[in-house]
């Protein structure tokens, strides 16, 4: 997978290591943006930083979209999971003063929802389904001898 694709396509799913790799590469870039902007277009500043952080929701939750479908939820789940981080913070100046702290812990809790979900459980693909029981059986069908002869040995007709 291309790190265009990783960032940029919300279908398939990703382990960990491809995760963690792009949301620091995301992280990255935007802190290397915000040291460009405050260096080269101070007055301006503000408002690139803005943008970019506006435009790296895209990458995050195309991350997210594929880590959750990878732990067998829905590409929404890891949407709205990214949207329950950020959304808060740009709701404050719209509601009264008193909703602040309660728009931070929802953000906060999402966050370390986020970060134990999609950033430190394994993936659902790497779990071994464990064996059913056969209808009326007492042993599962894994534990069952097999009817295939060996080539070895030849078959004997039974009566």
């Amino acid at each position: 997978m291309t790190v265009f694709r990783l960032l940029t396509d919300f279908d398939g799913r990703i382990g960990l290591r491809r995760f963690w790799l792009g949301s620091a590469l995301v992280a990255f870039a935007l802190l290397g943006i915000q040291k460009l902007a405050s260096t080269f277009f101070y007055f301006e500043a503000e408002k690139i930083v803005a943008f970019a952080q506006a435009f790296a929701l895209f990458p995050w939750a195309a991350l997210a979209a594929k880590r959750a479908t990878d732990r067998g939820s829905s590409g929404l789940y890891g949407i709205i999971l990214i949207c329950v981080i950020v959304l808060p913070a740009h709701l404050k100046p719209w509601l009264p003063y008193l909703w602040a702290p309660s728009l931070d812990t929802v953000a906060l809790i999402a966050w370390l929802f986020a970060l134990v979900d999609l950033g430190l459980m394994p993936s659902a693909r790497s779990r071994e389904p464990l064996a059913a029981d056969a209808p009326g059986g007492k042993a599962g069908s894994w534990t069952q001898a097999r009817s295939q002869t060996s080539p070895s040995i030849p078959s004997t007709p039974s009566h």
